[in-house]
């Protein structure tokens, strides 16, 4: 009987789907945790847009990271049950260039204003594509009053990371999450837009009833929101979602 108590249990398949944005977070803390379990996770990473639409059009991982609004709406659509979503992190959006290239002010927002309109291209993700920094990005520049000067300027981006644009050239500024920006070699983050535009996304964490492997998600879930993460949201540019 003792025997059969301890017996462990079988490694499981966890495929965690998760926004551009948190990517790195997750991939930071994940081989610890298989490490640790035994367990396998397959991460995939999309916009927060993609994300909601793969779960629309039937995607069933086992894991989902997005916004809370988002999680909420799929919610409310019937196209995700189960446990209420565990906020796990919280980002803003930065400026970087290319490491060497001059370095903006944009200390103020007279200062990120001109960085904007002196910058001969800059890299963002297209706001079609539903990236959070795109969407917000696009009506910031509208109340800034750049919208049309910036138009034949931007280097829009499909997903993935914007600053990759300064390394091959296209662009000598890019604006995303601050974890994204970090998370691209031979870029430098210049700093967070100023306070009074800056925009935070917090990211949350949900196991859909019925995901096939909910009891090794819910695990991984618990690693994800516990305290080992912090200095690993620090080092990737994100911060805890508490206020």
């Amino acid at each position: 009987m003792a025997l059969a108590l301890t017996v462990p249990t079988q490694a499981a398949e966890i495929t965690l789907l998760t926004t551009g944005a948190y990517k790195p977070v997750a991939a930071a803390l994940v081989p610890a945790f298989e490490r640790r379990t035994g367990h396998h996770v397959t991460l995939r990473n999309e916009t927060a847009g993609a994300v909601a639409q793969a779960i629309r059009d039937g995607a069933r991982p086992d894991l989902v990271v997005l916004t809370p609004a988002g999680l909420d709406a799929l919610i409310r659509d019937g196209r995700l049950a189960g446990a209420p979503p565990v906020p796990l992190a919280k980002v803003g959006i930065g400026v970087a260039v290319r490491d060497g290239a001059p370095v903006p002010d944009i200390a103020t927002l007279a200062g990120f204003r001109e960085a904007l309109l002196r910058a001969r291209s800059v890299a963002m993700v297209d706001p079609a594509s539903g990236g959070s920094s795109g969407i917000y990005l696009a009506g910031l520049f509208a109340r800034l009053g750049v919208a049309d000067r910036m138009k034949d300027k931007l280097v829009l981006v499909r997903g993935g990371l914007a600053a990759s644009r300064l390394i091959t050239g296209e662009a000598d500024l890019a604006l995303q999450q601050t974890s994204e920006l970090l998370a691209v070699p031979g870029a430098r983050l210049v700093g967070p837009i100023p306070a009074e535009v800056q925009n935070f996304t917090v990211y949350a964490g949900m196991v859909p009833a019925g995901a096939a492997a909910a009891e090794a998600a819910s695990a991984l879930l618990r690693d994800l929101a516990g305290p080992e993460a912090a200095p690993v949201l620090a080092e990737k540019g994100m911060a805890s979602p508490s206020p």
